[in-house]
């Protein structure tokens, strides 16, 4: 029956049976996990290449192969494991234009996973340096005055559209909003707690990994094309998602409405900090982006402003996070 079938081998064939060949070269991992099995098949194939007669090509192509398994499946064998650390130090990320995962919600909110990593906050002499360690979801939009009026069962926005972000919110109505949502029974079935990012995540999600003015560089005549703002908005807020996104698929991250942030407004610490959450009192809550009637400098990535968390202004609206599995 052996002599049968490598007659009838082609060398290419042949060379497949043994091997898998186009899956050999895959990885060095797979060859080694079935490197015992190959090599058996190898050995039965050159024996019977030398005892049918088969042709020298196949024979040679037999033995090559042969050579590969031996190869890829011996060289590590004796090789020490490098230790791992059992606390790595959090290092730079370097997360700048990849494509996140994007999820929805029961509302049809839209979410993107942010990695975590390291990254420059602030800028000029506030600027320190910056590590959140666990991954988030951030809203991809500003939360909208349909989704507020589902949650809340109203809208008090005074720029009136469906499609718009929800103003005209303190800093109180917007954590309200995330309790609210979080309770949903489809929310809570899946486990999802929604919160008001930290000034940190804001700031983060907003550069999408970069050190510039803005998130797509240092240019503001290029604004426009990303932000809502005093040179463009006509003095009204806009449907979000209309602008151009920041390299993570954030949408008015710059202008259209400020978004209140979970902290309370501060003096920055000095040095390297890990997952900040602000002061632990204060007399105002952090607004962050710029909106609708500010200029382009307002709306940098790292200008920050305070506000009373009880006011309510046609400019200030917020965005949600989402921590995987409620965490």
């Amino acid at each position: 029956m052996g002599n049968r079938v490598c007659r009838n081998l082609s060398v290419r064939q042949a060379r497949n049976k043994v091997l898998g060949f186009d899956k050999l070269f895959v990885s060095k991992d797979k060859a080694l996990k079935h490197g015992r099995r190959e090599f058996s098949l190898c050995w039965w194939l050159v024996k019977n290449t030398l005892t049918t007669g088969a042709n020298v090509n196949l024979f040679k192509t037999a033995a090559a192969v042969c050579l590969v398994v031996v190869v890829m499946c011996g060289c590590d064998q004796g090789q020490p494991t490098p230790p791992v650390a059992s606390n790595p130090k959090p290092v730079a990320t370097n997360v700048e234009d990849i494509e996140l995962p994007e999820s929805g919600n029961s509302i049809g909110m839209k979410f993107k996973l942010i990695p975590a990593g390291t990254f420059t906050m602030g800028e000029n002499d506030d600027a320190h340096e910056v590590t959140l360690t666990k991954p988030f979801k951030m809203g991809v939009h500003e939360v909208t005055q349909a989704q507020y009026e589902q949650v809340v069962g109203v809208n008090p926005s005074h720029f009136k559209d469906a499609d718009n972000p929800v103003e005209k919110v303190s800093w109180e109505d917007a954590v309200e909003f995330c309790r609210k949502l979080s309770e949903l029974p489809a929310e809570k079935a899946v486990g999802n707690v929604y919160h008001l990012p930290t000034e940190a995540q804001w700031e983060y999600a907003c550069r999408a990994g970069t050190m510039t003015k803005y998130s797509f560089g240092n240019d503001e005549s290029d604004l426009g094309d990303y932000a809502w703002f005093k040179q463009n908005s006509r003095k009204t807020t806009h449907p979000v998602g209309g602008k151009k996104p920041n390299a993570w698929g954030l949408y008015d991250m710059h202008g259209n409405v400020y978004e209140w942030c979970q902290d309370w407004y501060d003096n920055y610490p000095s040095g390297m900090v890990t997952d900040p959450t602000g002061a632990a009192r204060g007399s105002g809550r952090v607004d962050r982006g710029g909106s609708w009637n500010r200029t382009a400098e307002v709306c940098r990535s790292a200008n920050r402003r305070k506000y009373n968390q009880l006011n309510r202004f046609s400019s200030n609206g917020f965005r949600v996070c989402l921590s995987p599995s409620g965490k």
